[in-house]
């Protein structure tokens, strides 16, 4: 296969979507023979950095490889760690990048939407010498001493726990509307109830901590579909701040943590596995992503797998929200077996909404319907191709697999597809890493518990 000028041996293809090019497999074969070197490097809240050296061609006959190559790395550690401030050594990639990352350019989601959530004006720089690496993982997560709360906001219900000393005393389950309510008072209030009530069942409130779907810098709510329908000059009043009032006003000085929920599923997957350095991938209305390292820490990196591009076919599916294409979301989400369901033979009645046409695949699935078959074991050959390329970015030893698409026989048979294309296009890789799904412990350990473990009590 040639994409760009480039050659890419694929041995394994999924057998609905025959023009898949994993992008793990066109870096490999664009930086086989690429030798002029490039450093990038992407700059987060304090002065936390990513630094990337590469190498591109710098000729004209590949320059548009050579564009290509960095505009997608690029993306990728945006969207992986987040940044408004990017750095260059080359100068003619730096203009092409400035022309990308610009308000019309093709990158202008991206350019808009990091702006807004570092509340910095998204740049990029040409510099002699990229800034060195610089992660500060917190000590976040598993800390089981004292009287803690722990708080999960799910955009249909939210779940509190009373925990002391590592045992869960109470806990409770509320379904509410965050979606769809547009009063910021509505989601401080039910705040608020869910942690008195918790604190009612214990002697006192030694840390609080969230999980809760969305970006969240500095415990601040930066974006977060929870809050889909509040305006902005209410968002930027009420809800960036809201969970830090939320714990302060109704405990004062305590510690506490707001994190997103991906990573808290990776933080309960260590705590169910016994170990550490996991990747966590969900699979439902979208693709989310979390990461504990090796450490045992949660990074405080974005980890939005969903947006991150796996796929270099340039007649990919386009994303609604960012209108990029190739990304996640639409290869490891509900939006994944709606796509590939058609091609299969399976045609579900356009009125449905996207989660009813998910369950007449599964259903069909649980039936033993080989076009249903069809649908998971191409998703399965873009797991194996995409840990490929997460591997890369992370070096995770776990994959905790989990959503509504991993749900039974299909999320089985995900997984077996996944497993046998790793054997025989990564062997060196399949070695190395561990495919889970949730167990009982995990279950047991419970969202809301995990979150309640992430603050280290002052001694």
């Amino acid at each position: 296969m040639n994409f760009l000028g480039v050659e890419i041996e694929i041995k394994n293809l999924p057998e609905l979507d025959r023009e898949f090019i994993p992008l793990h497999k066109f870096n490999k074969a664009f930086l086989a023979f690429a030798g002029k070197p490039v450093g990038i490097a992407v700059e987060r809240a304090a002065g936390e950095m990513a630094s990337v050296q590469t190498f591109i061609y710098g000729t004209d006959e590949m320059r548009e490889a050579d564009r290509y190559y960095i505009r997608r790395l690029v993306k990728t550690l945006l969207w992986m760690k987040g940044g408004f401030r990017v750095y260059v050594t080359d100068r003619e990639i730096y203009e092409y990048l400035c022309e990308c990352f610009s308000e019309n350019g093709n990158q202008a989601f991206d350019y808009d939407y990091f702006a807004k959530i570092f509340e910095r004006p998204f740049e990029v720089v040409l510099t002699d010498v990229i800034p060195e690496a610089k992660d500060a993982p917190k000590p976040a997560g598993g800390h089981l001493d004292g009287c803690r709360i722990g708080f999960d906001a799910g955009g249909s219900d939210r779940k509190v726990s009373a925990v002391i000393d590592g045992e869960t005393v109470y806990s409770e389950e509320v379904v509410w509307f965050p979606k769809t309510n547009s009063d910021p008072d509505y989601h401080y209030n039910g705040i608020v109830a869910a942690l008195r009530s918790a604190a009612e069942h214990m002697p006192r409130v030694d840390a609080v901590g969230v999980s809760s779907a969305g970006i969240y810098i500095n415990d601040r709510t930066m974006s977060a579909s929870l809050f889909l329908k509040v305006p902005q000059e209410l968002y930027d009043a009420k809800v960036k701040d809201i969970y830090i009032r939320a714990i302060t006003d109704t405990f004062g000085d305590v510690p506490f943590n707001v994190f997103n929920d991906g990573d808290v599923t990776a933080l309960a997957g260590a705590m169910s596995l016994e170990d550490t350095n996991i990747l966590g991938i969900a699979m439902g209305t979208s693709e989310a992503g979390g990461y504990v390292d090796e450490n045992g820490y949660i990074t405080g990196w974005l980890n939005e797998l969903a947006f991150i591009p796996v796929d270099a076919n340039p007649d990919a599916m386009q994303d609604e929200w960012s209108l990029d294409i190739g990304c996640g979301v639409k290869y490891f989400s509900q939006d994944g077996v709606i796509k590939l369901a058609p091609r299969a033979g399976i045609e579900p009645d356009e009125a449905l909404s996207p989660a009813e046409k998910l369950k007449v695949v599964q259903k069909l699935m649980e039936n033993g319907d080989e076009r249903a078959a069809a649908v998971y074991r191409s998703i399965g050959v873009y797991l194996a191709h995409s840990l490929a390329l997460y591997h890369e970015l992370y070096g995770f030893r776990h994959v905790l697999l989990l959503g509504r698409v991993m749900s039974g026989r299909g999320g089985d048979l995900i997984i077996a597809e996944c497993e046998r294309v790793l054997k025989d296009e990564y062997s060196e890789l399949s070695e190395k890493i561990h495919l889970a799904l949730p167990d009982e412990k995990f279950r047991r350990v419970g969202q809301s518990a995990a979150a309640a473990s992430l603050p280290e009590i002052r001694k």
